[in-house]
C-alpha cells in the first residue's frame, strides 16, 4: 500500500534528519488526510485508495512545476531549487512514467479501441486511457498527442 510506504519514509526522513523528505513527506500526508476526510462525507470510511493517491501525488507534482516557472520569471532560484527536490521526492512514490514512444503507442490503440474519427469523440478516448493508464501517463500531454491525431 501506498499510505504504508508514505508513513514509513516519513519514519526514516525523520530519523535520518533529512529536512527536506519529512516537510515533503508531512504535505503529502496533510494531503492525503484531507481527502480521506472528504471521502467520508461520500461515504468511505476506510480512507482512498491508492489511484486516488497517486492523482492527488500527480497534482502536487504539477503545482509545483507551475510555481518553478514563476520562481524563475521572478528571479528566485533557490525556492525553484526547494520545488524541484520536493518534485523529486514525491516521484519517488509514483509508478514509473510512460516515455513519449510509449505514450504515442497508447494513444493509438486507445482511438482504434474506441474507434474514434473526429475530435468529437476525444472524451471517449481520454476516458479509456485515464482507465488503463491511470498514475502512469501525464494527461495533459496525452491529450496534445490525442487532439493532433484527431484534429
Amino acid at each position: 500500500m501506498l499510505r504504508a510506504r508514505l508513513n514509513d519514509a516519513l519514519k526514516a526522513a525523520m530519523k535520518a534528519k533529512d529536512q527536506r523528505s519529512t516537510s515533503t513527506l508531512r504535505l503529502i500526508l496533510a494531503a492525503l488526510k484531507d481527502r480521506d476526510i472528504a471521502a467520508r462525507s461520500r461515504g468511505n470510511t476506510e480512507g482512498i485508495g491508492d489511484d486516488e493517491i497517486i492523482d492527488m501525488m500527480q497534482k502536487m507534482i504539477r503545482q509545483r512545476r507551475d510555481s518553478i516557472t514563476l520562481y524563475e520569471q521572478g528571479g528566485r532560484t533557490e525556492l525553484a531549487q526547494q520545488e524541484s527536490e520536493e518534485i523529486d521526492i514525491i516521484q519517488g512514490f509514483l509508478p514509473q512514467q510512460m516515455d513519449m514512444a510509449e505514450s504515442q503507442a497508447a494513444v493509438d490503440q486507445a482511438i482504434a479501441d474506441v474507434g474514434a474519427a473526429s475530435i468529437k469523440d476525444m472524451g471517449r478516448v481520454m476516458a479509456s486511457l485515464k482507465e488503463r493508464y491511470a498514475g502512469r501517463m501525464d494527461f495533459a500531454k496525452a491529450g496534445t498527442l490525442v487532439k493532433q491525431k484527431l484534429g
